[in-house]
């Protein structure tokens, strides 16, 4: 409504340039990719059309997407090379934490359900060889040692009272590369527990891996982890740190534990017999478990005994620490989906998990998972979030029989996972630091070697573009002209002999008055003529049509 001159258009189309370049800065995934690819083919496609004196769609569509495939080895060139500058905060305009949720840093016993119906991705990994078996696939996350007998956090005693004691590894050693997804905390989720990470992480005294940069960025760690460890000795305050209970146990939960101690009196065979408690007992995995707003460990040992894996955790830890015995929860997850086609491991917020640690002598931290005796198939198998989400009880893959169709669809699934793993890890996490990792090993140092080197692609690749283009065209040419030779050579069988230097219309003219009946075929086949040699439209079809016209005609 307010375009009145070209003019107005012309800056319109330039400015719809400019707000799809900004999408980027909401959404950066392939769709938005492939959607800003078609908007730039239509506007530069109306630049060529509003700039062209005969317009057509079609062949202006075309044009701008031969245009836009000759740019892309520049626009490859430049992405890979040109110096990047990081975007500051402000410029984009998501705000980090609406769309995020996950691990929380406080626990309570029916917070992780919820996670258990969502598909947030959390991170892909992508193992450089065997994969660790599925009942050691752990990443660790937070660990809660305070509790005021509803919500549990990871301390409210003092920093120090860790000791700072690296662990003894053995067994297999598991190198993996961490692809983590943008998150509120610094926790990195790697596999219980991490030997080696990069500089820029460090882990803390409860194992658990942190990152120094800001983790509302995605970020990728290359990490080596031990699931056979024996983490030692502790001191007397964290012994008190993981003994913490809120008061006075009640009289149930301490003959509970007599009853289940025995005679033995020895950690192990309390750890054995509270499994017992819960596989034997009428215990239920569930996603829906029941408010016990008060004293909620009781409610769920002795009343409801329905819950999910923090119930089973923090249950856990609670009965052992009436036992005198340290111990405390650990939060993370565990269970993923396996991509056979990209061969990395995704795990989603559906597979947040949480189990308890206790403290041996001789053995320091093991861990103990409660929700493995109630539900072994969580652990032995993975979570199906899409049956999950549905109808929000848990659910787990089970090797069924498959369609077709399914197998299809679950083919398709697998391979637009591995084509976006991808697009994240190299294209999205292309930053700054991993550019110049890249420029050092192409041993360019300076910026006055790096503008050599844009400089030298550009020219090859301009060059042969320019090839490509003139080779075509004098194919084209070349045929054209000589089927109009074709022409000439059979209005000369009847004695009418183009001139040297005789344009075509001319040469028309002097036909059209030796043979009037045969005027509208000699105007039509020059025209075309014409149109194709010096009016740009050497389209395939008009090529074809010119021959047409050529063979049927008979002086």
């Amino acid at each position: 409504m307010e375009m009145r001159k070209p003019k107005d258009i012309i800056l319109i189309t330039y400015l719809a340039f400019i707000v799809a370049a900004s999408q980027f800065l909401y959404v950066q995934n392939i769709f938005m990719a492939f959607y800003i690819f078609l908007a730039c083919c239509l506007l530069l496609g109306t630049l060529i059309l509003i700039n062209n004196p005969r317009p057509q769609i079609s062949p202006a569509l075309k044009h701008s997407a031969i245009i836009l495939l000759q740019a892309f080895p520049f626009m490859i060139v430049m992405f890979i090379f040109f110096p990047r500058l990081e975007a500051p905060k402000w410029m984009f305009l998501n705000d980090p934490h609406a769309a995020k949720i996950g691990l929380s840093n406080t626990l309570e016993p029916g917070s992780i359900s919820r996670l258990g119906r969502s598909d947030e991705l959390v991170f892909r990994t992508r193992f450089s060889g065997a994969l660790p078996p599925p009942e050691e696939r752990y990443w660790r996350g937070p660990v809660f040692s305070y509790t005021d007998g509803k919500r549990w956090s990871q301390t409210k005693a003092k920093k120090n009272h860790l000791k700072k004691t690296d662990p003894e590894f053995s067994g297999t050693a598991y190198h993996y590369t961490l692809l983590q997804e943008p998150q509120k905390q610094n926790w990195i989720f790697a596999l219980d527990i991490p030997a080696k990470f990069p500089g820029d992480t460090v882990r803390n005294k409860n194992y658990q891996l942190l990152a120094s940069n800001n983790p509302q960025n995605r970020a990728e760690y290359q990490i080596t982890s031990f699931t056979t460890y024996s983490t030692g000795l502790i001191t007397k305050k964290e012994i008190n740190v993981n003994l913490q209970l809120p008061g006075q146990p009640s009289k149930k939960l301490t003959n509970l534990v007599n009853n289940l101690q025995g005679p033995s009196q020895t950690p192990e065979q309390l750890i054995k017999n509270i499994l017992n408690f819960f596989s034997n007992s009428d215990f239920y995995y569930t996603l829906r478990p029941p408010l016990m707003p008060d004293k909620p460990i009781e409610a769920f040992l002795f009343e409801h005994r329905r819950g999910f894996c923090s119930h089973y955790a923090t249950a856990f830890v609670y009965l052992m620490r009436v036992a005198k015995i340290p111990a405390r929860v650990v939060t993370g997850y565990q269970g993923e989906k396996f991509n056979e086609l990209g061969d990395f491991l995704e795990i989603r917020q559906a597979n947040a998990h949480a189990w308890a640690e206790v403290w041996l002598e001789k053995q320091g931290w093991i861990r103990i998972d409660p929700t493995a005796a109630v539900a072994p198939e969580r652990i032995e198998q993975d979570v199906n979030i899409d049956l999950q989400i549905a109808n929000g009880e848990v659910n787990f893959l089970r090797n069924q029989k498959q369609s077709i169709l399914g197998k299809w669809f679950k083919h398709a699934g697998l391979m637009w996972d591995s084509v976006d793993y991808s697009w994240q890890r190299w294209i999205i996490n292309y930053t700054s630091e991993n550019q110049q990792s890249l420029l050092n090993i192409l041993d360019i140092q300076h910026f006055k070697k790096l503008a050599y080197v844009l400089l030298g692609i550009f020219s090859i690749f301009t060059s042969i573009l320019i090839f490509i283009m003139f080779y075509k065209k004098n194919i084209s040419d070349d045929l054209v002209l000589s089927m109009y030779h074709q022409f000439c050579s059979k209005i000369a069988t009847k004695g009418v002999i183009i001139a040297t230097g005789e344009g075509a219309k001319d040469f028309a003219h002097r036909c059209n008055e030796k043979f009037p009946h045969l005027a509208n075929q000699i105007d039509a086949i020059t025209n075309l003529y014409l149109q194709i040699r010096y009016g740009k439209l050497n389209s395939a079809d008009k090529v074809v049509k010119l021959k047409s016209l050529i063979s049927s005609f008979k002086a």
